[in-house]
């Protein structure tokens, strides 16, 4: 939003949209930008709720449909873009309302089983499990820096539960799973075992995306290579014989957590969410990392409504 290129755009919305407050400048703002890039991507743009809202269906509900009527108005379809919900009770609550209304979301801001069982329930078309909690991104001594990732990294027994808990409901159900969308890495080879577990695809910084670029490519050691795409992503799902032992043992869980805690048996919307906050609640590494997820959020989204009321002020 502050980069030179887009200043022109921005202030003539600030500009238009002065007397509607900061809200409607930042969402116009966002679907624009959004608009100026949809022609360099295949698939669908990907836009998120307002994070301090986190724990307000009505809130979100509002924000998505805003970001909607914005899509609407540059022309683009409800195929070509998503909007990312937080993963908590009263967040996901609003997504199937909104999926009713022909917007796609993805639950982000995922860290344990429970939220996306919650977001399977929710009809989430993706889901966006952090690899890595957000704090490691500055401060490495949070992060687990392993050799091999896809084995070692603290987080693969979660994404290999997840992955195999989706296997298993569309296996029993016949019903749609939302797909993986992993994000928070901070090496390649992060991005690789996300690859190796079968995530279906990422969000990849542009540091990683170099690092990427500079590998050189070995289809021997590509778990895909060769192998005919699946009718469903779910479709004979099986955990690579190399991972099998991964998913077993959760070394992030806590020893007083119940397993039921994350079981597909519950209806973690129920009551505004009231199953999943608890749940989350019951999980340390999940609790904490969602709220610093949502104040990093926040504090950027601060960070635009002040620069877009100084800007109200120019124009």
């Amino acid at each position: 939003m502050y980069h030179p290129e887009n200043e022109r755009m921005v202030l003539e919305v600030c500009k238009e949209l002065k007397n509607q407050g900061w809200k409607a400048a930042y969402t116009r703002i966002a679907v624009n930008m959004r608009k100026d890039n949809i022609g360099n991507i295949k698939g669908r743009t990907l836009l998120q709720v307002y994070p301090n809202e986190a724990y307000d269906t009505q809130a979100v509900l509002d924000s998505a449909r805003a970001y909607a009527k914005e899509f609407e108005r540059v022309g683009i379809s409800q195929f070509r873009y998503c909007i990312k919900i937080p993963s908590t009770g009263p967040a996901l609550n609003a997504c199937p309302t909104l999926e009713k209304e022909g917007i796609a979301t993805p639950g982000t801001a995922l860290f344990g089983l429970s939220q996306p069982i919650a977001c399977s329930q929710a009809g989430c078309l993706y889901i966006s499990p952090y690899f890595n909690e957000v704090k490691a991104h500055d401060d490495l001594k949070l992060w687990p820096n392993v050799e091999d990732p896809a084995t070692q990294h603290t987080m693969s027994a979660r994404t290999l539960q997840i992955l195999e808990t989706y296997a298993r409901l569309y296996k029993e159900t016949g019903k749609d799973q939302p797909l993986l969308k992993q994000a928070s890495f901070i090496t390649a080879k992060e991005a690789m075992a996300a690859g190796e577990h079968g995530c279906h695809s990422a969000t990849i910084s542009p540091q990683v995306l170099d690092e990427l670029s500079k590998l050189t490519y070995d289809g021997s050691k590509q778990p895909g290579e060769g192998r005919p795409k699946p009718s469903n992503a779910y479709a004979g799902y099986k955990t690579p014989a190399r991972l099998a032992e991964v998913s077993k043992v959760d070394p992030l869980a806590a020893a007083e957590i119940d397993a039921k805690i994350a079981c597909t048996d519950i209806n973690y919307l129920a009551n505004d969410g009231e199953e999943l906050q608890k749940a989350i609640k019951a999980d340390p590494v999940t609790s904490q990392r969602l709220d610093d997820a949502l104040k990093l959020f926040t504090s950027g989204l601060l960070e635009s409504k002040a620069k877009i009321e100084e800007w109200f002020e120019q124009v």
